[in-house]
């Protein structure tokens, strides 16, 4: 009997398609070449299978010329707000996504993001690769001190709470909201706000950690960013859209904001141009889950899914519901 065919959109590490060629009849794309809507269709002829990244365009339209003989996306992230849900369901494709594998890799650069907007890092490193420095100074780029200050948390979930086990060991004061308060041995101490606007005037620091939907979609904008005490900093390693980028941007001019960490963007890889002249913001490229370990345990949760619905016809383990 035939494998399944499976196309992958991406490259993906050596080690996921090793095992993705073994168990199905994959067609991989070694230049990592970005497909659009038809040529997706096109790459997808015969194919049961499409293995997917974030990132990638899978719309309604996509969707809608994808061969009949697709039956499932599984896509290599926990996101999957690029792949329209409920256009899939309409087609009966079985859509999946990987949960649960990278929580540490993302919350360790929570912390890289806070750190390094805390403490000018991005001004530290141009300053030395400028050949600029001339020596220690007295009053030397001094950023915001992290020990001791209050971190809130937008979004408590297994990234949110990750995060804030590593500030307690900066002996930071956690609060956050959350849409259901933790149980005590979850909470660990921090203090619950049912209302995230309550909350933001306990923030030195304020991490995002919550989805992307239609109610977060430039939630935290210029009136909200207001009720951060001046000199905040604010990071966001979740979704660039939780963020009002020209609110954002104009709050770190000002000076009411001291700094941002940022490693997602709304509309990425284009970010928002008046991030780059900004010394006060220290910018990632997307990295929070690019470990090795961590990028093939997604690739791995992936092929889980794709095996279980097209060697076993079982369940996907992690099989994504359309919006009700």
């Amino acid at each position: 009997m035939p494998k399944p065919r499976v196309v992958a959109t991406r490259k993906f590490p050596a080690d996921v398609e090793a095992r993705l060629a073994a168990n199905f009849d994959a067609l991989l794309n070694p230049d990592d070449r970005l497909y659009d809507a038809p040529g997706l269709a096109r790459a997808a002829a015969g194919c049961q299978g499409v293995l997917c990244a974030a990132g990638d365009a899978l719309g309604a339209q996509a969707i809608e010329a994808l061969p009949a003989s697709v039956r499932m996306i599984a896509t290599f992230s926990v996101g999957y707000e690029h792949v329209d849900v409920a256009a899939a369901a309409r087609r009966g494709i079985k859509v999946s996504n990987t949960p649960d594998v990278l929580t540490d890799a993302t919350a360790d650069i929570a912390m890289l993001c806070l750190l390094g907007a805390a403490r000018r890092a991005h001004e530290g490193t141009t300053m030395l690769r400028a050949h600029a420095w001339v020596g220690w100074a007295p009053t030397q780029l001094m950023g915001v001190h992290v020990t001791g200050k209050r971190l809130g948390i937008l979004g408590m979930g297994r990234i949110g709470q990750a995060t804030a086990d590593r500030a307690r060991a900066f002996r930071m004061t956690i609060h956050y909201s959350n849409r259901t308060r933790l149980a005590p041995a979850l909470e660990k101490g921090a203090t619950f706000h049912a209302d995230p606007e309550a909350m933001l005037a306990h923030c030195d620091f304020l991490s995002i950690h919550a989805p992307l939907t239609p109610a977060t979609r430039k939630w935290l904008n210029a009136a909200r960013l207001t009720r951060l005490p001046k000199g905040a900093v604010v990071v966001n390693t979740a979704r660039g859209g939780v963020v009002d980028d020209e609110a954002l941007i104009a709050a770190l001019k000002s000076g009411h904001l001291a700094a941002a960490g940022l490693d997602v963007f709304d509309g990425e890889p284009k970010l928002h141009a008046g991030y780059y002249g900004l010394e006060n913001a220290f910018l990632l490229p997307h990295m929070g889950s690019a470990t090795l370990e961590t990028r093939n345990a997604m690739g791995f949760r992936a092929l889980d899914n794709l095996e279980a619905f097209l060697l076993r016809n079982a369940t996907p383990p992690d099989l994504v519901s359309p919006p009700s």
